[in-house]
């Protein structure tokens, strides 16, 4: 898990590295769709059911649409502020995802320390956020940070589809593949409408860049990360994605030499930690 935790922390900084060569956009869009082919394969491998007529096509299809919206916004946001920053915002998608599952069941209404938790993360958004202001660049630093919440928000959502669907209750293969695939088809035509696909260099580092977002983070970091799932507490393992953010801060200061701003890095530990207290049941 803490492997895991360091690769999807570094996957903004890969992302923001090659950013001279390829698009964002593009790199996302063409890692999805290899992605999406290459669990295809697995389950074919796994004699598992391919059929989009089991109840599962509207709701895959829903899903697909959100996860391809939360890597766009983030794709786009990275243009704009740092792998650091992205790592965070986007990582507010707990607290998203615990508001809406108090609006939208009954059964899992948020307590105080829960709604302590949410008022202590959005202090840290704002307090984040107010860094920005002043920074060199602040408005595209703010554009990007508002992207990287919109991301967190399309996460929380996609998470929620799910869980309110039969997709709770298929394989995560299944699951799996209809985020790559939609999040594949729907950058790729928007680097291609957008005129982003003419603007890449290929060089043997762009390409070495692709295959690990490929092949590690969005294929078998997810797939891996599903297995766990299967042998672990959930509530355990969730408590190590936390250090996400952190490695994310880390490695972008570190190799790209990002900028740490007081109010950010204040702003950061807040959101860390209301995260920490919304998730403690």
């Amino acid at each position: 898990m803490l492997v895991l935790c360091a690769l999807w922390g570094f996957q903004q900084v890969a992302i923001k590295s090659a950013v001279a060569e390829m698009s964002p956009v593009f790199q996302v869009g063409i890692r999805s769709a290899l992605a999406a082919v290459l669990v295809t394969l697995v389950m074919i491998f796994r004699r598992e059911n391919l059929s989009l007529r089991d109840g599962t096509l509207r709701p895959g299809l829903l899903v697909g649409l959100l996860f391809g919206g939360e890597f766009l916004a983030v794709s786009m946001g990275l243009n704009y502020t740092t792998a650091g920053h992205m790592a965070v915002f986007l990582y507010t998608a707990p607290v998203f995802t615990v508001l809406g599952i108090h609006w939208v069941s009954h059964e899992e209404r948020m307590n105080r320390k829960q709604w302590l938790g949410v008022a202590v993360a959005f202090a840290g958004i704002v307090t984040a956020f107010s860094g920005s202001f002043f920074a060199p660049g602040g408005k595209n630093l703010l554009l990007g940070d508002a992207l990287g919440i919109l991301g967190g928000i399309l996460w929380a959502a996609t998470t929620l589809a799910i869980r309110g669907s039969r997709l709770s209750e298929t394989p995560a293969t299944k699951t799996l593949r209809y985020q790559l695939g939609g999040a594949g088809v729907m950058l790729l035509l928007y680097a291609w409408l957008s005129g982003k696909t003419a603007a890449t260099t290929w060089t043997p580092k762009l390409g070495a860049n692709l295959v690990f977002q490929t092949l590690v983070v969005a294929f078998a970091s997810y797939l891996y990360w599903f297995w766990l799932l299967r042998k672990y507490l959930a509530s355990r393992l969730s408590v190590f994605s936390f250090l996400t953010p952190i490695f994310g801060i880390t490695f972008g200061v570190v190799l790209l030499k990002e900028p740490l701003d007081p109010k950010f890095v204040i702003g950061a530990l807040l959101v860390l930690v209301g995260i920490g207290i919304v998730n403690r049941r």
